[in-house]
């Protein structure tokens, strides 16, 4: 576990402490809010209604707060990735170019499952695909598109919003090499504490919750055992 950190605590007073330019990648699935169901009375079975907090910490922050601590940490001309969604996209495409990130492109996660709605279902999500400094080249060269096809977590989730392994190995290989630093500062359970130990990646994660954060130090401390 040398090359594995992982903090219990608030990102925010954990960035602080960080030294600039010091982290090959970030990655990470940040809490934002979620959309609600919607008014109709005529809804699917099992619609879900009304603002939806999946977990405890979903709100305590927001976007300007800690998008100026992601830009500091990273290093000059590296990679971030930062899920979101449509409600969201908006406001963190703004927030990320105001503290000086720019914009490679929106990526698309299309998932194997949907959201019931009255509206168009919900198959994806968005990830931002941010740059610092000059553009970098992705590792796959001509071999990667923009929508990318990863099967969502059916069931026995360890996080509400637990995202694939293969899927955050992915971006990792595409934007790192062995042995660089990727920061997850909103790990969850520790997926992409997983994917970095499965490829060979040093990986600082932190978590404010105490149950998640038990959870993320199990999974990784088992991965590729």
């Amino acid at each position: 576990m040398s090359d594995i950190r992982l903090v219990h605590n608030d990102c925010l007073k954990v960035m602080d402490a960080l030294p600039d330019n010091c982290v090959d990648l970030i990655l990470t699935d940040p809490p934002y809010k979620t959309i609600r169901g919607g008014d109709s009375g005529n809804r699917p079975k099992g619609m879900l209604s009304g603002d939806r907090k999946l977990f405890e910490h979903q709100t305590d922050i927001n976007i300007s707060e800690w998008m100026p601590k992601l830009y500091r940490v990273l290093k000059e001309g590296s990679h971030a990735y930062i899920f979101t969604n449509s409600l969201n996209l908006t406001e963190m495409l703004v927030e990320s170019e105001k503290v000086g990130f720019k914009l490679h492109n929106v990526l698309v996660w299309e998932k194997n499952n949907c959201t019931p709605s009255q509206f168009y279902m919900k198959n994806c999500e968005y990830v931002l695909f941010l740059r610092k400094g000059k553009a970098k080249w992705i590792n796959d060269i001509g071999g990667s598109k923009t929508v990318h096809k990863f099967n969502n977590i059916i069931g026995n989730k360890t996080h509400p919003c637990e995202k694939p392994v293969d899927l955050l190995e992915f971006y990792i290989k595409n934007s790192t090499k062995e042995n660089d630093l990727v920061l997850d500062p909103f790990m969850g359970t520790g997926s992409c504490g997983v994917a970095c130990k499965n490829s060979n990646r040093k990986f600082i994660g932190i978590e404010k919750d105490e149950h998640f954060f038990e959870l993320a130090k199990k999974r990784i401390e088992e991965a590729n055992v």
